[in-house]
């Protein structure tokens, strides 16, 4: 098992093997553009087998059969999907912004490939291995709330800018009881650094150490990435699609293959922080541990979309600012007190 624990590092260091000096700059330049390609390899492969997913546990969970024709048990039909969507006119609209139209999706597509560069997946394998990684994911994240009112603004289309509009109040308003739930598990290991975390968690996951911060996090990233009951930005009900109003075939997919990564980033991050990354028993490697951890996250995403209904805007607003920011307060006061009384026990 140790063996293909390693499976990863062996083939790192086969590579930079190649180069005269295996510490050069260059050698370091060919693996970060080797980690960056296999970070797009993961999110285009996520989005085409997480769509599926999706469909499948929509049908599950509403009584359908859901997708069951285009190949066994209709397992192609996410392709069919995707030959489709690269198929269609791309319309840009007459009264658009044509530059900020075009450039708002592929901002969106990028960011997850951003955040999940410096995502260890197991030991020794952070593409990126940042001392504030903690930061950087944050910081890339919540640019995707200028993307999608860029995408609003551009469309001359009054539901797209509502959507937009509606996306800065969701996003900034979520991001922070997410980001004041994340700071918990930063004091108690005093490190920014997202590997640091994950061997800080070799005896127990701060999951049990930080219960509330988990379930902040958790619903907090759920609204983060738009999607039921917190899909507000698109509420086809009543803005149409909102900032994806005017997009058709490749650049509208591009918004739903950013959503899907960003999905699995902010699982990944969970994960990380919360889970105990790639720790686990040893029977299974550790990038095995790491991204079945981060799939029963993301399934139970997914099951809560097909679960609840939408709640309305006004509803989304109070819970973010009345219930969860309080909550994650709470939960930095709690956690300070704690390592206070730890040190106290400790140091007598």
């Amino acid at each position: 098992m140790e063996a293909l624990n390693q499976i990863p590092l062996t083939i790192a260091a086969a590579i930079r093997g190649l180069f005269t000096d295996p510490q050069s700059i260059w050698a370091d330049l060919t693996m970060t553009i080797i980690g960056l390609i296999a970070v797009i390899v993961i999110i285009v492969l996520a989005a085409l087998v997480l769509i599926l997913v999706e469909r499948k546990i929509a049908g599950w969970a509403s009584l359908r059969p859901g997708p069951n024709r285009l190949g066994p048990r209709g397992w192609f039909q996410t392709i069919a999907d995707a030959l489709k969507l690269i198929g269609k006119e791309d319309i840009t609209p007459a009264g658009a912004d044509r530059f900020l139209f075009k450039v708002a999706p592929m901002i969106v597509f990028a960011l997850p490939l951003m955040t999940l560069a410096v995502i260890p997946y197991g030991k020794g394998m952070a593409p990126i291995d940042l001392d504030l990684g903690v930061i950087y994911f944050l910081a890339m994240s919540s640019i995707s709330t200028i993307a999608f009112l860029i995408a609003g603004w551009a469309s001359n289309n009054k539901f797209s800018l509502i959507g937009g509009l509606r996306a800065v109040a969701q996003m900034i308003s979520y991001e922070i009881p997410l980001i004041f739930s994340l700071l918990g598990v930063v004091m108690i290991t005093q490190s920014f650094n997202l590997s640091n975390i994950v061997e800080s968690q070799s005896y127990v996951p701060f999951i049990f150490l930080q219960p509330l911060a988990f379930v902040i996090y958790v619903i907090a990233s759920i609204a983060e990435v738009n999607r039921a009951p917190f899909d507000l930005v698109e509420a086809d009900q009543e803005i149409l699609a909102g900032p994806m109003t005017e997009y058709t075939g490749l650049r509208w997919g591009l918004f739903f293959l950013g959503e899907y990564g960003n999905m699995t980033a902010v699982c990944a991050l969970a994960t990380t922080m919360f889970l105990g990354g790639w720790q686990g028993p040893a029977f299974l490697p550790g990038w095995v541990w790491f991204w079945l951890k981060t799939g029963v996250l993301i399934f139970f995403m997914m099951w809560v979309r097909w679960t609840f209904p939408r709640i309305k805007i006004d509803q989304l607003m109070h819970f973010a600012w009345k219930v969860l920011l309080p909550l994650s307060l709470l939960n930095i006061v709690l956690t300070g007190l704690g390592i206070y009384i730890y040190q106290l026990v400790i140091g007598g």
